[in-house]
Formats: C-alpha cells, structure tokens, sequence
C-alpha cells in the first residue's frame, strides 16, 4: 500500500520539491539528479517536479542558486566543477571552501 500523499498548496509543493532536491544534491552530484529521484524524496508524482520547474535544466538552475543563497560548498562545488554561472555567484568564502572540496576529491 503506498503511503497517502499530503496535499500542499502550490508554493508550499514547490519548495518542499526544492528542498528534495538539495538533500538529494548534498549527497549525490546535482547534474546528475533525475526527476524520478527528487519525486520521490519530496513525496509526489515525477509530474508534479515538471509541473512546478518544467525542465530538468530550470531544476538544476533553481537547486545552485538556492545552493549559493545557503553556502552548501558541496553543491556550489559541483557546480563550479561543471562551469555552472549560478555556482560562480556564490560568496567569496563559499567558493573557496567548494574548491577545496574540489582538490579533496
């Protein structure tokens, strides 16, 4: 029996699908992430994600600028790593510690 599914309103669903999304990227590299994945890490459909960010690319866009907003290094990391524009947003502080998670790998 699948577990019942909480009905949120459409702001709320968008950020609980974004905060997925960055669990998912902490531990995985964020280019990498599949609709499915995040889907269901935030409890709803694979359509839901493509209702809210449409494309995989605009995911990805939203994922680092939150990252850059929040200073997770290891995503920003990721980021920079691909040549990612968002990722090269971050402040200084958090570039540094994303390129030193870079050379540690």
């Amino acid at each position: 029996m699948k577990p019942a599914r909480t009905r949120l309103a459409p702001p709320e669903r968008k950020q609980a699908i974004l905060e997925a999304a960055l669990l998912c990227a902490v531990s995985l590299p964020y280019h990498t992430l599949s609709r499915d994945l995040i889907a269901a890490k935030a409890g709803c459909a694979p359509g839901t994600v493509s209702h809210y960010f449409s494309t995989m690319t605009k995911l990805r866009r939203a994922i680092m600028r939150e990252a850059v907003v929040r200073g997770i290094a290891g995503i920003v990391a990721d980021g920079l790593a691909q040549r990612d524009p968002q990722a090269r947003k971050a402040a200084p502080d958090v570039q540094v510690a994303a390129r030193q998670l870079l050379v540690a790998r």
